[in-house]
């Protein structure tokens, strides 16, 4: 019995030290979902889709879209349909999002045409900014870029032209599209101020020239035989004032009728030399193209946008954010720019 007891204590003792002995196993530590820290060299992929890469703006504007991308080392391209076409853009949109860009720069043809493609770019978590889309629904874009107040803009051109009228007589307008929001927002605040300044000047009516010359040019052709009085012309479309002066060179009436609107030098450069067109005014596309990408990236990479910020854009050192007449966040610089005969060589394009 003893030496029973003696071999039970003994192998007791060898079961508690083989215990002792053992590696202990600990119970494992949530420390949450891991959070992945954004790579410093981490690069974006941004598409600009325009109204259409026929026009020399956009081809311009395609310029400052290339440089940003060779700047900030982030792929950044333009693409566009052949002709002004809101289903077009539609379309390059639609495969944009297929190709899972980081972001889209949209200047649409048609505004709340395009909103249905933005809103579905965005659920597809894509930044969307827009630029001459002041008048979007907020739901349909995160930021809308434009190079200056588009309502102080429209009131300038309609001081220039009034100026050269001698604030009397007959005028008409030209948007390049009924819904581009835009166009329509520089003429009828131009309109406004008229009403509101020049009560001898009588407005006739606006026009659409669907972004084309020719449609334009014919256009101002029947005009001028309907009320042959015309003294004014207000263009908002780049090639509107080169329309109209066109047919106003045709018919020598050069020094009659005032034309004052948005254009580039190498659209309106020879006519601005003759006096068939007066003045033109606007931006340069290339900033646009620019400071479009700036902001897709300042989004992508999770950074605010405040008021007074400099985006390292020429005109847009000191910016201005309000929301537009449907919700849009709008981002204002101060980048318009004016040119006739006598200085249009400082900007070459």
């Amino acid at each position: 019995m003893k030496n029973r007891l003696i071999t039970v204590l003994a192998l007791i003792l060898i079961a508690s030290l083989f215990v002792a002995c053992s590696p202990s196993v600990e119970e494992p530590v949530d420390e949450g979902p891991a959070v992945e820290e954004p790579a410093e060299d981490e690069t974006f992929t941004f598409g600009t889709v325009v109204k259409s890469i026929a026009f020399n703006w956009f081809l311009r504007l395609e310029k400052g879209v290339l440089e940003y991308g060779e700047a900030s080392g982030n792929t950044a391209f333009m693409e566009g349909p052949s002709q002004a076409d809101s289903a077009a853009q539609v379309q390059i949109i639609e495969s944009l999002i297929a190709q899972g860009v980081d972001g889209i720069c949209n200047v649409p043809y048609g505004v709340p045409e395009n909103e249905p493609a933005q809103k579905k770019a965005m659920d597809a978590g894509i930044w969307v900014v827009t630029h001459e889309a002041s008048t979007a629904s907020g739901d349909s874009l995160h930021f809308d870029v434009e190079p200056f107040n588009n309502c102080a803009y429209g009131e300038e051109i309609m001081k220039e032209m009034a100026s050269r009228m001698g604030e009397e007589g007959q005028y008409v307008q030209f948007v390049g599209s009924l819904t581009n929001a835009t166009h329509n927002e520089w003429t009828d605040c131009a309109k406004a101020y008229q009403e509101e300044n020049y009560p001898n000047m009588e407005f006739i009516g606006k026009f659409e020239s669907k972004e084309d010359q020719e449609v334009g040019y014919n256009i101002f052709k029947d005009l001028l035989d309907t009320y042959p009085n015309i003294k004014g012309m207000q263009g908002s479309a780049a090639g509107d004032v080169v329309a109209a002066g066109r047919a106003i060179e045709e018919a020598g009436l050069n020094d009659q009728i005032a034309v004052v609107g948005t254009s580039i030098k190498s659209y309106a450069g020879e006519l601005l030399e003759t006096g068939a067109v007066d003045l033109a005014m606007g931006w340069d596309p290339a900033q646009s193209g620019y400071v479009c990408n700036v902001v897709l990236e300042l989004l992508a990479k999770g950074e605010e946008i405040t008021p007074g910020m400099d985006l390292g854009v020429p005109g847009y050192e000191n910016i201005i954010i309000e929301e537009g007449v449907n919700g849009a966040q709008v981002i204002y610089g101060n980048a318009w720019i004016k040119f006739d005969a006598t200085n249009m060589d400082d900007y070459d394009f």
